[in-house]
């Protein structure tokens, strides 16, 4: 599946192994998020690259996330042109939550996607 020309796979297509790279913003990740995602917000994303390529799976994908999907799309792309196998989560953490996938507030409890 593609979101323009940016590879995109559905929530119902990840696993509990698969690489998931969160975008949002630092209100919306302590609200909830998926257990064991990295964060990085876009934001902050190119200034912080380094802690995703020193985390990320040297030989699989990146699975990107954000509240819907059109950030980690931009996301998504901008890893592509680094060489990255990035690809982008369709409907983020509101289709993740509509699921039936765990969210997280990081403190132990349920979380909720704002």
């Amino acid at each position: 599946m593609q979101f323009g020309s940016v590879p995109t796979v559905d929530v119902d297509a990840l696993t509990s192994e698969h690489f998931l790279l969160d975008v949002r913003e630092n209100d919306e990740w302590e609200a909830g998020h998926a257990e064991g995602a990295l964060h990085i917000p876009m934001s902050e994303f190119v200034a912080r690259y380094g802690e995703l390529t020193e985390a990320a799976p040297a030989d699989g994908k990146v699975y990107v996330l954000c509240r819907v999907g059109g950030r980690s799309a931009q996301v998504t792309q901008y890893l592509v042109q680094q060489g990255v196998d990035a690809v982008n989560v369709a409907g983020g953490m509101q289709a993740w939550e509509a699921a039936g996938r765990p969210v997280s507030d990081g403190k132990g409890g349920a979380g909720v996607v704002i």
